[in-house]
């Protein structure tokens, strides 16, 4: 077997093909939605790189990164052509892993009793920044169930809402693993 070409030139005219081969401009809701998910990927990427080698949420980001490859596909399926198959549909399994992640990371933590400002170690700042994408992603497809009048699946939702919160206590874990003291938002403004 060759070498596949990185270009197809299919798409110089600012449209691409979903999943099914339905055309659709690259502004599509659609598009912006698992495009979304692909910059999150992509940030987590850089985020598991800042992390130690034997750090066990390396583990968990590579899952992660994993079921964001699943929820792409499954944005990128135009189901009115093709059927979705099992691989692009988020398990009720995947979303109670985040969730356990979530219970672990938050063991030992301060409770949280006011806003804290983003930031920390490099990692924690990275992790802030993913957060944000993530909550991004998650608009976009919401933005798209209303556009299009397509109902996107509860998992899908769901995995995406609990992967925000997953973000926003591994960063306060970060910072605490790093005896870095959160800045607690000053009402203020002082």
């Amino acid at each position: 077997m060759g070498k596949s070409k990185i270009y197809t030139r299919t798409g110089d005219r600012g449209q691409t093909s979903l999943v099914g081969g339905t055309r659709v401009s690259k502004t599509h809701a659609r598009l912006e939605a698992y495009g979304t998910i692909d910059e999150l990927n992509a940030q987590l990427g850089y985020l598991s790189a800042l992390l130690p080698a034997d750090s066990g949420e390396r583990e968990c980001l590579l899952f992660v990164q994993h079921q964001l490859f699943v929820v792409g596909a499954y944005l990128a399926t135009d189901v009115q052509q093709v059927s979705l198959p099992a691989e692009s549909r988020i398990s009720d399994g995947a979303i109670a892993r985040l969730e356990a992640a979530i219970d672990t990371l938050d063991e030992g933590l301060p409770p949280l009793k006011a806003f804290i400002l983003p930031g920390g170690t490099p990692a924690a700042g990275v992790c802030h920044i993913c957060r944000t994408v993530c909550r991004r992603a998650e608009r976009r497809i919401l933005w798209l169930e209303e556009s299009e009048g397509w109902e996107v699946d509860a998992p899908v939702k769901q995995f995406v809402n609990r992967l925000s919160d997953y973000l926003f206590v591994l960063s306060r874990k970060l910072n605490n693993l790093s005896k870095n003291e959160e800045i607690i938002w000053d009402k203020n403004c002082r």
